[in-house]
């Protein structure tokens, strides 16, 4: 299982973006506590995800899909960091 951090603009604030969030947390886990920015734990990879989720968005949106490793830096609150090294082998 690989983690992705998934990133994104929404540039249409009308829109109704639910449907996006609710793909997000179909994943087989994730981490969601930075406003634009999730980590998603799945079998899938880049490609598949960044498919599932542009299905939810708006052509003029914006969209990154990058594979997460051990090499990471923040500041968080604990539970982040334990659900990071819980999920990132």
């Amino acid at each position: 299982m690989s983690v992705y951090c998934v990133a994104y603009d929404l540039n249409n604030p009308g829109q109704n973006y639910s449907e996006l969030y609710r793909e997000l947390r179909n994943s087989s886990g994730f981490w969601h506590e930075l406003e634009s920015i999730w980590l998603i734990s799945t079998f899938e990879n880049a490609q598949q995800l960044s498919n599932r989720l542009l299905k939810h968005i708006d052509q003029n949106d914006r969209l990154l899909v990058l594979n997460v490793n051990r090499d990471f830096q923040g500041w968080l609150p604990n539970d982040a960091w334990t659900w990071l090294n819980n999920h990132i082998t």
